[in-house]
């Protein structure tokens, strides 16, 4: 051990006789993969520069005794990221598993996350109100309140009542983070929710109750997350009752969201951005929302997508990301929600088995998800889907040969059947999108259209056999990168992957190949090696 932490004399030694420094090979590759121990860079006397992990500060030159160059502590993956996000958010990592759609993301998933010290969401969106319940109560029930956890708030232009009611669950049951998810402008719920509760201490600090992470991929709608809510939306959440006058007014000082999730190229809704031109730009704008609001509460910035490998999440750390988010890998866990089927088929997807296809809940928009390609003819069916959604005028107007192929190959039933079918299921949920659709034959037809995309994703969850070509899985190309990095270890296989094993293997391996570029970046000459980790049964 070192026997003097100071460094103050302008040259240092370290004597290392009894520990010899690592210069090359296997030996600089064994102490860099040891990143919880302090390394102390040093360089003999032809200017080789390696690595001592102990040994005995001097002063003077004298046999055995290596030229000082940097001493770097310890570094441990809970150091990862931004501290003030594990002190705000009670976690022991800045690791986040996103909140996939459909309870892909289970309860189950966020119970072992959270005991595990990492922050999951539960996917709710696209689940109806009473399912959201009773897995929000499995979730409390399993963590009461000593853990920390969060759900999913999706966008529902087609059903913003929905999305009130969820938004009210979430306020009633004390459910303090949410995932906001699919918004491209704010909304009365996001504001309702991201302000309950609000007060002031005796110091005159603002104290906030409920936490906003607000999923972006464009600098517009990252603005409108980290400004004030506009006053009349504030007025307005007055007026119902839903917001205290005291309330409106102190936040009035507070951005909607103090954490915002960078999300570049993912699975499901994406904007197929890189991280590595979307993250600076982000941050930007969040410096300028600072300068320009004076907020004194820190604000932080995570970064999402194409995060399957250590090396991935050590980038994106190194970018400056408070947190980090994992969706797609998660998808193959044994907790996902997904049959055991669709899991085998993430599990042989490569780095370019993707596509992106028309979403369900944004149809009429045209706008898209990316899902898997390997093993489905998802994505080729439901763009032709939206090619006859914009060619035509109604379901009677698609020509003869375009409807045969339509109701043999996708709707598996007549148009007329397949419309009764999706009649009764909104007049169960909402019978104004019957009424509309019995004035306007488009709408009938997107109506008819949006089930086929919306049971494709269920289709797969439930690993219908006759339906396979069918399945609907949300998929980035972080899926084939992780493939590609377990091949050949435990985690190879969906049986051995659970979430807490990806998320500790992905968090140590960041650490480790951080230290490498720690090392490289003063002058050792570290080999590639060093910065392959490999996956490993993690305790």
């Amino acid at each position: 051990m070192v026997d003097d932490g100071s460094l103050a004399t302008a040259h240092a030694y370290l004597d290392v006789r009894e520990s010899p420094a690592a210069f090359s090979g296997q030996d600089l590759l064994t102490v860099s993969q040891q990143p919880r121990e302090p390394a102390f860079v040093v360089q003999d006397g032809s200017g080789r520069r390696g690595v001592a992990t102990q040994g005995r500060l001097v002063s003077t030159p004298a046999p055995g005794a290596l030229a000082l160059q940097a001493w770097l502590p310890g570094l441990y993956p809970e150091w990862l990221g931004d501290q003030s996000f594990l002190e705000t958010h009670g976690t022991r990592f800045a690791y986040v598993s996103g909140a996939m759609a459909n309870g892909i993301a289970t309860a189950e998933m966020v119970v072992q996350m959270a005991k595990a010290g990492f922050l999951g969401f539960f996917g709710a969106a696209g689940l109806d109100f009473e399912r959201v319940q009773r897995e929000l109560s499995t979730i409390q029930q399993a963590l009461g309140t000593a853990h920390s956890f969060g759900c999913n708030l999706i966008h529902s232009p087609n059903e913003p009542d929905l999305e009130a009611r969820v938004a009210q669950l979430y306020i009633d049951q004390k459910v303090r983070r949410v995932s906001a998810a699919a918004y491209m402008q704010l909304t009365l719920p996001i504001v309702h929710y991201a302000y309950s509760g609000l007060s002031q201490n005796a110091q005159g600090q603002i104290l906030r109750r409920n936490f906003v992470f607000a999923k972006i991929s464009r600098p517009e709608v990252a603005r409108r997350f980290l400004a004030p809510a506009p006053q009349e939306m504030l007025d307005a959440l007055v007026a119902q009752g839903k917001l205290t006058a005291l309330e409106a007014q102190l936040a009035a000082h507070l951005p909607v969201a103090e954490d915002i999730t960078v999300e570049s190229d993912s699975g499901g809704h994406t904007d197929n951005q890189a991280l590595g031109a979307l993250f600076p730009c982000i941050t930007g704008v969040r410096d300028e929302a600072v300068h320009k609001y004076g907020f004194r509460r820190p604000i932080r910035i995570g970064a999402a997508g194409g995060l399957g490998t250590p090396t991935a999440v050590a980038a994106a750390f190194s970018m400056g990301a408070a947190y980090v988010v994992t969706g797609s890998v998660n998808q193959a866990c044994v907790e996902s929600g997904l049959h055991e089927t669709g899991k085998q088929m993430l599990a042989q997807a490569g780095l370019a088995d993707v596509i992106m296809a028309p979403a369900a809940d944004m149809f009429e928009l045209g706008v898209e998800v990316q899902v898997l390609m390997r093993g489905t003819m998802f994505g080729v069916r439901a763009k032709k889907l939206y090619e006859l959604y914009r060619d035509y005028e109604s379901l009677e107007s698609i020509p003869a040969a375009e409807r045969s192929r339509l109701e043999d190959q996708l709707l598996r039933q007549s148009v007329q059947d397949a419309w009764a079918s999706t009649r009764d299921y909104w007049q169960a949920r909402d019978p104004s999108e019957v009424e509309r659709a019995e004035r306007e034959p488009k709408h009938k037809m997107a109506l008819v259209f949006r089930a086929y995309l919306g049971q494709a994703s269920r289709w797969a969850i439930r690993g219908i056999p006759e339906r396979r070509a069918d399945y609907q899985i949300w998929c980035g190309p972080a899926m084939g990168a992780f493939n590609a990095w377990t091949k050949g270890t435990f985690l190879q296989g969906p049986e051995h992957r659970t979430v807490v094993q990806v998320a500790r293997n992905l968090v140590e391996g960041a650490a480790v190949v951080s230290r490498a570029q720690q090392l490289r970046s003063y002058g050792v000459p570290v080999p590639a090696a060093a910065f392959d980790f490999r996956a490993r049964r993690l305790d």
